[in-house]
């Protein structure tokens, strides 16, 4: 079967190389995956900025979406034909996460689904929707399930609260679409003119240009009679904390979901005591968590952003793409 991976770290060694069709165990599942998506982990990885000690040669990616070809001998869940998307930590089912869950990550310690097949246990699955095709599905299992987990797991966003969203990533934009299907306010931060055009059509209340307004904090403020935001999924790390502290309101959330300026924030812890806000940090979510996303899904008949789709012999071209930094949504690899 055709298979992208990598034996040395750097985009440019990734390459389409053949390799053995798995055989599923007795509680495994093996899936045509047809479609892939792409998160800024993904880049991490093949960069080895990650986990430099990850062993190699390894297939990346993490999200995947297809068709069930075969079960094994004990699979009950699932049948030829089933159309399923994969789960990112695969043993975590429901409850809380423990630090062994981390063991069991696709495109970490389990190789990725840049590949024709993939062997997965029958508990790491869900079932697509069947408003959404193989390549808007692949793009839910890390984004999407990162923004329902921040905003109604954890900060219990309820309509009428306020929400602030940083960029147009993949967590943002899904962010952006489940606050406004949950009756919330948005407040959308990008540094581009035409990207805040794309957020006002996907419904942001207000935007703002963090380029021309570097104190976005206090515009924030003002956009909300000084009270500050009740919400703020922070995607950037290093360079925006201390600002999503200023902007937060009293007893608000903040979850920390990305580190796209870098994961080192030094700020005065005095800062948050004012606002008795909450900062916490989000990784997914549990397969149960990732259920109550997709009913969700299907109620609202949520539509992804896909920015755009690339086929298997454009890889290096994706990954590439996704290093600029200047694509709106989601970037998926079609696996044909």
């Amino acid at each position: 079967m055709k298979t992208i991976q990598s034996d040395k770290f750097g985009i440019e060694n990734l390459k389409i190389t053949s390799t053995p069709k798995p055989t599923p165990g007795p509680h495994e599942v093996l899936v045509k995956i047809e479609a892939a998506s792409l998160n800024y982990l993904d880049l991490m990885v093949i960069n080895g900025q990650y986990n430099p000690q990850l062993p190699l040669p390894h297939v990346p990616c993490s999200d995947g979406s297809g068709t069930v070809e075969t079960t094994g001998s004990n699979v009950t869940r699932w049948k030829k034909g089933d159309r399923v998307t994969t789960h990112f930590i695969q043993q975590w089912i429901s409850g809380s996460k423990t630090p062994e869950l981390f063991l069991s990550r696709t495109g970490l310690e389990h190789p990725g689904v840049l590949r024709e097949y993939i062997s997965i246990p029958e508990t790491a699955l869900v079932r697509t929707p069947d408003i959404l095709s193989a390549e808007e599905a692949s793009t839910l299992p890390i984004a999407a399930l990162t923004a329902w987990t921040g905003l109604f797991e954890y900060a219990r966003l309820k309509p009428g609260q306020t929400l602030l969203t940083q960029g147009s990533g993949g967590v943002s934009i899904f962010a952006l679409q489940l606050a406004k299907a949950a009756g919330a306010r948005v407040i959308a931060l990008s540094g581009s003119p035409a990207k805040l055009e794309k957020l006002r059509a996907l419904g942001a209340d207000e935007v703002i240009n963090y380029r021309e307004t570097p104190d976005w904090h206090v515009e924030a403020r003002r956009l909300t009679d000084r009270e500050g935001v009740d919400a703020i999924l922070d995607v950037v790390g290093t360079d925006t904390l201390t600002k999503s502290i200023y902007a937060i309101k009293a007893d608000g959330f903040i979850g920390l979901t990305g580190n796209l300026s870098g994961a080192v924030v030094p700020f005065n812890i005095y800062d948050t005591v004012p606002a008795n806000a909450t900062l916490r940090g989000i990784s997914v979510g549990s397969v149960e968590n990732f259920r109550a996303l997709l009913k969700a899904v299907e109620t609202v008949k949520l539509k992804p952003v896909i920015d755009s789709v690339f086929p298997m012999d454009r890889i290096q071209e994706a990954y590439r793409y996704m290093q600029q930094g200047t694509f709106f949504g989601k970037i998926v690899i079609k696996i044909d």
